[in-house]
């Protein structure tokens, strides 16, 4: 999908622009594989704006020749057009509800797979190992956390976080149902808290691109979580029927309170469990 360019009874830059974008999306694409064409166009055109201020370029068309020419260029390019925003127990209902709706059938498993799709900088992944560590079932899952963007995975696998981000996450953790205290599950310093080796090491941080890539492995809980709203529809239907793919039986799906149930509803390939925190069960029949 390309972003249609305005008329010619339009200002004449907003023209400009808009085929400037369009090209620089085609070059990212065919020069290194990242189709960001179905992304929401507002959204892309936004994120590709503040990447050219960034660099202090006057065009977009400026850009086009660093994605071309230089390697080094595409980490910070992907690293801004996919911008992390999470947090720790973000929407503390979707983890009660997962404690209280998903976990306890999940108990049934010798072995747990669980994929965090859109990981970005590993606060939810970690929220959610919290999460099994309470139920009793960390000990014998494996979460794969995944993302498009290489430094917010490093980020991620660090564990590290500002501790002025404390406060929040710890309010949002018990009103989430949290067990015990809050500090069980880091070390501080000065600056920074750690989430504790105990929960990090269940946990694996890999590089995976929703758009292009298949199937990452078959698990029973999958989450991406505020992902989807930066896809058009049709890159929406693709995504769930990638989910669908690596579900098994009966397997869970938890999106972001903010996606639209609108390519959900036509896949046709989920049944809702709790329709506000925004929780599917794979649908069997389709199988």
């Amino acid at each position: 999908m390309e972003i249609k360019c305005p008329t010619s009874n339009l200002q004449d830059k907003l023209r400009i622009e808009c085929i400037e974008i369009n090209l620089f999306l085609e070059a990212l694409y065919q020069r290194h594989g990242y189709d960001f064409h179905h992304y929401a166009k507002a959204s892309i055109k936004r994120r590709i704006q503040a990447l050219a201020k960034a660099y202090e370029y006057t065009n977009i068309a400026d850009l086009i020749p660093r994605i071309l020419h230089d390697e080094t260029f595409l980490t910070a390019t992907i690293a801004r057009l996919s911008v992390p925003v999470t947090e720790m127990f973000r929407d503390p209902s979707v983890f009660k509800a997962l404690r209280e709706l998903v976990l306890p059938h999940l108990c049934s498993y010798h072995r747990l797979q669980i994929w965090q799709a859109g990981c970005s900088t590993g606060e939810e992944v970690y929220s959610l190992a919290i999460l099994l560590e309470e139920a009793g079932l960390l000990k014998r899952t494996q979460i794969y956390a995944t993302d498009i963007n290489d430094i917010a995975l490093h980020q991620a696998e660090d564990g590290i976080f500002p501790i002025a981000q404390l406060k929040r996450y710890e309010r949002n953790y018990m009103a989430a149902g949290g067990k015990r205290k809050f500090s069980d599950y880091y070390i501080t310093n000065e600056k920074f808290f750690r989430i504790n080796q105990d929960l990090r090491k269940h946990i694996v941080f890999a590089h995976h691109n929703l758009v292009s890539d298949g199937v990452f492995c078959e698990v029973q809980l999958v989450l991406c979580r505020n992902v989807l709203i930066y896809f058009d529809t049709n890159l929406q239907r693709r995504v769930l029927n990638l989910f669908h793919t690596s579900l098994a039986r009966q397997g869970y799906l938890c999106l972001g309170t903010h996606e639209s149930l609108r390519a959900i509803e036509t896949a046709n390939l989920f049944k809702i469990v709790d329709f506000k925190n925004m929780i599917f069960r794979n649908n069997c029949e389709t199988i």
